[in-house]
């Protein structure tokens, strides 16, 4: 069965004649094609996925399950995909709302000969379990990347700075087969440690500073995450105690995840042990959040998310301490939830090294 399949499958529950995909994500996901434009349209009877002369000889190799179309100068998406609505009679159509800007709303609205409501759950979930395929590509981007962690240790020391390690980072997974990055990689030491999401800026790494080193790459199209703290030369009795803290924040979490339990319950159960070891205070974020085409994609592992975790979602597990102007530490790995309880992706180890 493919994607679009699956789309069509959902729509009567949603109550709708066709899906309009026009989100890069979703695109992705339905087509397991990366393309910065075109649109699909998926019925219960048939799909169509609608590019321009970039993408078009390519989309013809690697789509399935739809007519593939090409737009050309003055025969827009947009207006190949109304011409579909109007000849199907096709009365409401979901879109996403989540993607959609209100401009290009109005624009479809104006241009569809029918009513326009939202759907984007329905992408949403089914997103959100990974089929085999899906998996083996986090997987693959996974192995890439913690084999550049591994050089990229070897890279580090005392005078180097956070953006030298970055860039070295993003090189060795580029050499190993990475697309991209999944995002900027985060490489922060001592008191820049402290801030969860800070930028590689021209600080040399010093003796007895903690580096924190959150990255990731894809690789058939899905993201992998994963971060390590590391320490150069020596660690202090409290930030001994503080990176155990973290890891075994992480451990309880990772052993609270399985399908079933709310992404709040996995939180709390992290939560509790830094908050139980008097660091509570520094840990703001939640536990993890679910990736794929999407380096942050649903269900979350937060305090926020009360809902059971479905059997073959994918969650980072990424708990974290943060002491302002002095340091920072988080680990991060990747689990897939299975009815059992959950299998961690991320192969590389997390014991506190000390280059």
């Amino acid at each position: 069965m493919s994607r679009f399949d699956k789309i069509a499958a959902r729509l009567p529950e949603y109550g709708i004649d066709a899906m309009l995909v026009t989100g890069a994500a979703n695109r992705l996901y339905a087509a397991g094609f990366p393309s910065s434009a075109g649109a699909a349209l998926v019925t219960a009877g048939k799909s169509w996925f609608v590019t321009d002369c970039r993408y078009i000889e390519a989309a013809r190799k690697r789509v399935t399950g739809a007519e593939i179309v090409e737009s050309v100068t003055g025969r827009s998406a947009r207006q190949i995909l109304a011409e579909i609505v109007k000849e199907r009679g096709l009365k409401k159509v979901g879109f996403e709302a989540q993607y959609m800007t209100v401009e290009e709303y109005r624009l479809w609205e104006k241009a569809l000969e029918c009513e326009l409501t939202d759907a984007g759950k329905l992408l949403q979930e089914l997103r959100a379990v990974k089929d085999q395929g899906e998996l083996d590509c986090l997987i693959g981007a996974q192995r890439i990347a913690e084999k550049a962690l591994e050089e990229t240790f070897a890279f580090i020391k005392p005078g180097r700075t956070e953006q030298e390690i970055s860039a070295y980072l993003q090189y060795r997974m580029l050499c190993g087969g990475a697309e991209k990055m999944s995002f900027e990689p985060i490489v922060v030491s001592g008191s820049n440690g402290s801030m969860p999401h800070g930028v590689p800026s021209a600080k040399p790494v010093a003796e007895g500073e903690f580096i924190t080193i959150d990255f990731g790459c894809v690789w058939g199209g899905y993201c992998s995450d994963t971060t390590r703290t590391v320490a150069v030369g020596h660690v202090t009795e409290e930030m001994d105690k503080v990176y155990h803290t973290v890891l075994k924040a992480q451990l309880a979490g990772i052993a609270a995840a399985k399908a079933g339990v709310s992404g709040k319950t996995v939180h709390e159960a992290a939560a509790k042990v830094i908050e139980d070891a008097g660091y509570g205070e520094y840990f703001g974020h939640g536990f993890g959040h679910s990736l794929g085409v999407e380096i942050h994609e649903d269900p979350r592992a937060s305090s926020a998310n009360g809902a059971p975790l479905p059997a073959g979602a994918v969650i980072s597990a990424e708990p974290g301490i943060y002491i302002p102007g002095r340091f920072g530490v988080r680990i991060e790995d990747v689990i897939v939830i299975t009815e059992e309880g959950n299998q961690d992706i991320t192969l590389f180890p997390k014991e506190l090294t000390i280059l």
